[in-house]
């Protein structure tokens, strides 16, 4: 049960309705965690920031997805792991295997499993491991600014992850539960 109020798009009213009518036109429809994140303005106006400027870096559609998919499964947000999964397969044109692959960290494309390695590194180690993480990134082609742009997608997700987990946002997805660790 949610422990915080999901707002109504059309019963919004100021800059609530102003954030939710902007979520509408960036994302085509309104998902729960935006309506719950609705309860401050300047919450939902952050994400959409960040979000939208994070689509236009380097890193493709496709790797940001499998980088949602991957910090939501090692923090254990059913949430973020049901919506990018479905994203990721629906949008990102990723393929099953590939979906589940991401979930234990891996792909199939060399560079890419660079890239999910950064980013369990920087999940679970809190970018504490960076002179090691980012020698082995370099050492596998990443560059810099995709260095940065997977420490930036982590944060972004971090903030739904734990933002969902603590007000207990309903799925409005197929959902994908966490593996038990």
């Amino acid at each position: 049960m949610p422990r915080l109020p999901e707002i109504d798009p059309a019963t919004a009213t100021g800059r609530a309705a102003e954030q939710l009518a902007e979520a509408q036109k960036a994302m085509g429809s309104v998902p729960n965690l935006i309506k719950v994140l609705a309860n401050s303005p300047a919450a939902v106006k952050g994400y959409l920031a960040m979000n939208g400027a994070l689509a236009t870096g380097v890193l493709p559609h496709a790797v940001r997805e499998r980088i949602s998919i991957l910090t939501a499964e090692l923090n254990g947000c059913g949430y973020c792991l049901s919506a990018h999964t479905f994203i990721g397969g629906e949008f990102a044109k990723l393929d099953s295997d590939e979906l589940a692959a991401a979930r234990e960290g891996r792909s199939s494309d060399p560079h890419v499993q660079a890239l999910l390695s950064l980013t369990r590194s920087v999940v679970e180690h809190r970018g504490r491991d960076g002179e090691q993480a980012v020698a082995a990134a370099r050492a596998a082609g990443v560059t810099d600014a995709e260095i940065t742009e997977v420490v930036a997608n982590v944060a972004l997700n971090v903030l739904t992850n734990y933002f969902n987990e603590l007000a207990g946002t309903d799925v409005d997805f197929p959902v994908v539960t966490p593996h038990t660790r």
